[in-house]
């Protein structure tokens, strides 16, 4: 065993280009994939690798949810790639089905209002996660409670992304794969559609926190759901060629030739709108409605992970490189000085709007390292290691190691600890090994 574990870190290990710190960190964060309270179901004829799943957290008690392993599943995909397409089948299963019981939303009652009761899972809804171990995992999905994920407006988007990403870093040759996800594929991209109001061609998000930042309003069209939306349609456009060119036994209820007309024309309505409503000279704006001037961190994860399927760009690179050099001085260097990370949302002077805000003001050390691969993947390699290693030694240094946080703050908090989302930092390995 001792051999083959060596076998297979030493070409990381034998890498010049790669410091020391980055080889310690890449391998010490996968022990999250045994000690983050694992399941692996036996195999199965439907299953013949058996099902997969890893916690969100320990404080956070449900399994692979999908807008945290839009970034925190690299390790996963590059490591054991047939257990991460288990995952995402498990997501392709889950989307049709619905559960009709209700429940109140936990964040109205830290706002101090009455809860309405919300269905836990609508069909065609993406499910936010996979179930929780005090039920039936994989049967039972959409655990969390906290906001009421059927309206989240970047689940849908997240599930296609990882989808073409799973089969494209898994040989390019599994078109099976993309045969059993496009049906879900399918519904859950006109279910998101449906939050299109003023029908722009964007999902609006509602002002009530709907996406993965799940304490911080976003309305309008928002520059990180909005761009998430587009990448998705060129995914999907660009799986429902492959398979009108394949030979599939699949019968499936949407053809994918005629799929791929409709979100080409969604595509060509909403790429001028995330244009116009968005981009204010430097970087693009948090949201349309909003009116608010942060500069959000996260704010082109769409185009980075456009560029990391190469798919055409949503964006045009001298603004997507304004928008980066723009996130880095003031949600990272102007803030504390760059000693900790990158905020998620800072002004442009590195102060906040609200200074008694949560989510903004915190260092998510998975969208970080996220960032750091962007940085990295449009050129700015130094700046992407510099953020890298701060966060790493914020880890390493306040003994946070093998309990990971999603967040840090300036003041020396933490919050959720042995988090799926630090695992990004194999995006980062993944982007200087291209």
């Amino acid at each position: 065993m001792a051999r083959k574990i060596k076998k297979w870190q030493q070409p990381i290990l034998n890498r010049p280009d790669l410091p020391d710190w980055l080889k310690m960190a890449l391998f010490n964060e996968l022990y999250d994939l045994t000690s983050g309270g694992t399941l692996w179901s036996a195999s199965t004829k439907k299953d013949p690798i058996g099902q997969f799943a890893v916690l969100e957290c320990l404080d956070y008690r449900w399994y692979e949810s999908l807008d945290v392993r839009l970034y925190g599943s690299f390790g996963l995909l590059l490591l054991f790639p047939e257990l991460e397409k288990a995952v995402i089948r498990a997501f392709a299963r889950a989307i049709p089905k619905s559960d009709e019981r209700t429940r109140v939303i936990g964040y109205y009652y830290t706002i101090g209002a009455e809860s309405p009761m919300a269905t836990r899972k609508v069909v065609g809804a993406t499910p936010h996660d996979l179930g929780a171990p005090n039920e039936h995992v994989w049967e039972k999905t959409n655990y969390t409670a906290y906001q009421d994920c059927n309206l989240w407006k970047d689940l849908g988007s997240d599930f296609v992304l990882q989808v073409y990403r799973d089969f494209l870093y898994t040989g390019a040759d599994d078109v099976e794969f993309l045969a059993e996800c496009w049906d879900a594929i399918v519904q859950t991209l006109d279910y998101l559609k449906t939050f299109d109001i003023d029908e722009d061609g964007i999902p609006e998000n509602s002002g009530a926190p709907d996406q993965t930042f799940d304490d911080w309003k976003l309305r309008g069209v928002s520059a990180y759901c909005g761009g998430l939306w587009l990448a998705a349609l060129e995914a999907a456009i660009a799986i429902g060629n492959i398979l009108s060119s394949s030979f599939v036994e699949t019968p499936f209820v949407a053809s994918p030739q005629a799929m791929v007309t409709t979100y080409e024309a969604w595509l060509k309505q909403s790429h001028p709108v995330y244009e116009e409503k968005l981009w204010n000279g430097q970087y693009y704006r948090l949201d349309s409605e909003s009116g608010s001037d942060l500069v959000m961190a996260d704010q082109l994860c769409g185009q980075f992970y456009a560029r990391l399927l190469n798919l055409p760009d949503i964006v045009t690179s001298d603004r997507a490189l304004s928008a980066l050099q723009t996130v880095y001085d003031a949600c990272f260097l102007n803030f504390c000085n760059g000693k900790f990370g990158a905020a998620n949302g800072l002004r442009s002077n590195g102060f906040p709007e609200n200074p008694q805000a949560t989510h903004p003001l915190e260092i998510w050390t998975g969208i970080n390292f996220g960032i750091a691969a962007f940085l990295i993947q449009m050129g700015m390699k130094n700046e992407g290691l510099t953020l890298t290693k701060t966060v790493v030694q914020q880890i390493y240094d306040n003994g946070l190691q093998f309990r990971t946080p999603e967040a840090i703050t300036a003041t020396g908090t933490f919050r959720a600890s042995t988090y799926l989302r630090a695992m990004a930092i194999w995006a980062v390995y993944l982007i200087l090994s291209e």
